[in-house]
């Protein structure tokens, strides 16, 4: 119906009525959060909220939890190495690479770790519904183009497992060099999890390269301060929870399509902070735990929600400066950035010399 059809229609008469009036925007009002959702348990009542993403590669913790995503490291690849059923997928990445011959050099069973890694994904993608996270070598995150290179080859083995590259996001280090490895995958079409992010520069520069997901690290930042200031923090005023609260309302005020997982959690009242961010990696045990309770989750995020303080920053290619500097002032940032790289190129380390031991094994029987 046109505007000048309505305007040229007779205003009805408002009947009598006992309410008192109230304006429609009082229902309507942004800062309110949505109405809590009573679901069977805190699990089930956060899943209405937030996408459940579980931070594990072993088989049995999806199958029993259910969750939407599924993620992996390589310290999560180690772990779960140590259940004798997956033996499998180590004694099938084996074979594919003496296939294909091994390569010579510094670190020689560096593709056996991407096969095998790959054949994870591959069976934890037959359980969940969504996606899963695959990790690029923690050694080549200060390489663009090596961390380019090494994410088209993970892509290439799921797709000649049949994967379809949708179902899957390549976790890159949030490094300068990776948010602009991410920057060209995500014009290829290939979705990227930025992972390691600690500081609102690393946030800023990964939504303005397009990337498809960050991964702020609740626990860790809270660890830092911790040691820090020789104190524990409340749930509220938890260091790591104030990042990503700050880092949401961002991106929303300026409308970035980047989705915010919210990851490495020390504690339940961590997640119970940030209901309604936008997706939550949750280790098993604390899945357990809000399994356990049946306590009301309210919301904490929301997408209309307000309180932004920041002004709108540019941070693409040509901003590395402005990146260094505020990056760079953030000391929590930098040693976290440095110590998580170090952490999973260690576990990588560990989880290449595991794959020789299966090596040599595997030459000796022929």
């Amino acid at each position: 119906m046109q505007a000048t059809d309505l305007q040229s229609r007779p205003v009805p008469q408002a009947r009598a009525s006992c309410r008192r009036p109230v304006r429609v925007s009082a229902y309507l009002t942004a800062n309110a959060p949505p109405p809590t959702i009573q679901g069977a348990n805190q699990l089930d009542s956060l899943r209405h909220m937030s996408k459940v993403v579980a931070d594990t590669g072993e088989v049995w913790a999806i199958k029993e939890f259910k969750p939407v995503d599924c993620t992996t490291n390589p310290s999560l690849v180690l772990k779960a190495m140590q259940d004798p059923e997956y033996c499998r997928f180590l004694d099938d990445a084996v074979y594919q690479e003496r296939r294909r011959g091994n390569p010579q050099g510094i670190r020689p069973h560096a593709l056996v770790a991407d096969q095998l890694a790959v054949n994870i994904g591959t069976e934890l993608l037959s359980i969940v519904p969504g996606r899963v996270s695959t990790e690029v070598d923690a050694h080549l995150s200060y390489d663009t183009m090596a961390t380019v290179d090494k994410a088209l080859h993970l892509v290439d083995l799921y797709v000649a497992r049949g994967v379809d590259p949708k179902r899957l996001y390549i976790k890159i280090a949030s490094t300068w060099e990776g948010i602009r490895a991410c920057e060209v995958l995500q014009q290829e079409g290939i979705d990227c999890n930025m992972t390691l992010l600690f500081s609102f520069a690393q946030a800023v520069a990964c939504a303005d390269a397009g990337a498809a997901l960050i991964s702020p690290f609740v626990g860790r930042i809270m660890d830092w301060y911790k040691k820090k200031e020789g104190r524990d923090f409340a749930p509220e005023e938890d260091p790591g929870v104030l990042s990503v609260k700050r880092i949401y309302k961002y991106y929303k005020k300026y409308n970035y399509s980047t989705t915010i997982m919210a990851a490495s959690f020390r504690n339940v009242g961590e997640i119970r902070q940030l209901a309604g961010c936008d997706n939550i990696t949750i280790a098993p045990p604390l899945l357990k735990e809000l399994e356990a309770s049946t306590d009301p989750l309210p919301y904490q995020l929301w997408p209309q929600m307000s309180g932004c303080e920041d002004d709108h920053i540019r941070m693409g290619f040509h901003e590395r400066e402005l990146f260094d500097k505020m990056h760079g002032e953030d000391q929590m940032a930098v040693d976290k950035l440095k110590e998580g790289i170090d952490n999973f190129a260690a576990d990588q380390r560990k989880l290449e010399e595991l794959i020789g031991v299966a090596l040599e094994k595997a030459e000796k029987q022929g």
